[in-house]
């Protein structure tokens, strides 16, 4: 299996985890979340197709950051209210981020051995998403799992005694 083969199957593994995960979810942020990035991963593989066939790559308009900025500004009355997550939902956060972590490190090792310049440009837009989307998962876990620390450090407070 060559490394567009590769990816394509590691792309089609994230997308069915994230779409479980989303129907498990009850923050309805954390759903969108999930369904936002597993579109990402299914871009990645319409795009990993054409690469294959030897045709132009293209990044999306938009990253994945952008699309969830977009989300949390759409939803941030939702996200400001006390929504207790459930030890599972912590857990596919973690499950999550060691699957972005790992595809990072494929991305990379593709990249460095990519046949072409179309291939070597996709692989590095997979390694840009992907380290966007373990941000994404890692900013999200913080925030559920601590909230008043997370508000503090993302706010750059100062706690004064």
């Amino acid at each position: 299996m060559n490394a567009i083969e590769m990816a394509v199957k590691m792309e089609q593994e994230a997308v069915d985890f994230y779409i479980q995960c989303a129907g498990k979810t009850s923050n309805p942020v954390g759903r969108k979340m999930f369904l936002s990035i597993a579109e990402d991963e299914k871009y990645h593989i319409a795009c990993a197709m054409n690469v294959r066939q030897g045709k132009a790559f293209s990044p999306a308009a938009a990253t994945p950051l952008e699309d969830m900025k977009k989300i949390f500004d759409q939803h941030k009355q939702d996200m400001l209210q006390q929504i207790a997550s459930t030890a599972d939902e912590l857990d596919a956060f973690r499950v999550a981020m060691k699957m972005e972590e790992e595809a990072i490190v494929f991305y990379k090792n593709a990249a460095a051995g990519a046949a072409n310049a179309d291939e070597k440009n996709f692989f590095d837009c997979l390694i840009r998403d992907e380290e966007e989307h373990f941000a994404i998962f890692q900013n999200t876990y913080s925030f559920l799992s601590d909230t008043g620390n997370w508000f503090m450090w993302d706010e750059h407070s100062i706690v004064e005694g």
